[in-house]
């Protein structure tokens, strides 16, 4: 299929290509040592209207589709991964309010995580429940006009920074998944904290943290869709989640695969740019290829979701493959960089690193495998 753009979309990719360049690529050094979550750039996202791209107008977003959405976390993630992983899984929470929320969850939401700078967050993921939901033991007990929830998650990107955020609990466990309900959790709720913030290899401005819930009471308004929908709203949640960090790592990928044709026809060996040795020029043949293949992948995979059509089977190929490519791609890119990419002087090390998560979270490569063989085999 082709992944021609609009008008309007090649205009926002160029927008956000100077943006990044001239706002993002100058802290994404500063953000990965530092491992300090940027607040003043995802102000400046909030101002773009980007924390809200895909919200409704009516409802303070930008209103635009999934192809934009695509574009904005794959530009902001060639010069920084960190950010683009930020508005990713900001935007999953505002995706599942818009999909599932009712009006009132819907007024009082939207408009906070779009044009009001604030942070959304997605907690599904245990120590004993991670591609396993159904392990989930977090649980929500109703009593009265409330559900007291105990338990703890961890692995929550955004969460010790996120305004609220969507709670995957059972409020049944005898049924299991057909037990697990979405409920929205605001930050400085009384038994709401947060635990234990991870030292991680990469992604480190994210902030992924350990949330612990104790005798933590909710009002029950605060439901997301149905008792017993949890799980269906994880997946949904999760398949639009997939295009995200796929188009993370096409940005990833990118970004590596530019600084490698940079530094190939800087660098000079034997008397001639390096680029021109055919070792190196396979590299980037390779490179270029599966990076054209990933792209055509998620671009699809996000049409598809754009026009409401089943795409949980390209969602998962789109992410499996963009996130392997990433992987790939960075580490060539090192290659060629010699000693050089070793160094932190040089981004290579970092986009390395960087590039590592996607094939891990929002599920890993192995279950993505099982994901795809279970549609295409039946």
């Amino acid at each position: 299929m082709s992944i021609e753009l609009t008008k309007s979309h090649k205009f926002f990719k160029k927008f956000l290509k100077e943006f990044a360049e001239k706002e993002i690529l100058s802290l994404a050094k500063e953000i990965d040592e530092t491992g300090n979550f940027p607040k003043k750039t995802f102000e400046k996202l909030s101002k773009l209207g980007l924390t809200g791209i895909h919200t409704p107008l009516e409802f303070g977003g930008a209103g635009a589709d999934e192809i934009a959405k695509v574009i904005a976390v794959e530009e902001l993630s060639k010069k920084c991964a960190t950010t683009g992983a930020i508005l990713s899984i900001h935007l999953l929470f505002g995706e599942l309010i818009k999909k599932f929320g009712n009006e009132n969850q819907k007024l009082k939401y939207l408009p906070m995580m779009s044009e009001g700078g604030k942070l959304g967050a997605f907690a599904l993921t245990e120590p004993n429940a991670g591609s396993d939901a159904g392990s989930v033991k977090t649980i929500a007990i109703s009593d009265g006009d409330h559900y007291v929830i105990n338990g703890t998650k961890c692995f929550i990107t955004g969460g010790g920074q996120a305004e609220s955020l969507v709670l995957i609990a059972s409020t049944d466990p005898s049924k299991q998944l057909k037990g697990l309900s979405a409920i929205i959790v605001d930050k400085g709720t009384p038994g709401f904290s947060i635990g234990k913030i991870e030292d991680k290899m990469g992604i480190r401005g994210s902030e992924t943290v350990e949330l612990i819930f104790e005798n933590c009471r909710v009002p029950k308004s605060n439901l997301l869709g149905k008792e017993g929908e949890g799980f269906k709203i994880s997946m949904i949640g999760l398949d639009g989640a997939r295009i995200g960090v796929g188009a993370q790592a096409l940005g990833i990928a990118e970004g590596a695969l530019e600084e490698a044709i940079k530094y190939s026809k800087e660098r000079s060996q034997f008397g001639k740019p390096i680029s021109s040795f055919q070792g190196i020029s396979w590299y980037i043949a390779d490179m270029a290829t599966q990076i054209e293949a990933a792209k055509h992948m998620i671009y699809y995979a996000a049409r598809l979701k754009q026009e409401g059509k089943p795409h949980s089977k390209e969602a998962a190929m789109c992410k499996y493959f963009a996130s392997e490519t990433a992987k790939f791609v960075t580490d060539k890119a090192l290659q060629i960089h010699g000693g050089y990419g070793y160094m932190k002087e040089y981004p290579l090390e970092r986009m390395l690193r960087d590039a590592k998560i996607t094939e891990i979270y929002e599920g890993t490569s192995e279950i993505h495998k099982i994901v795809i063989a279970k549609h295409v085999i039946g």
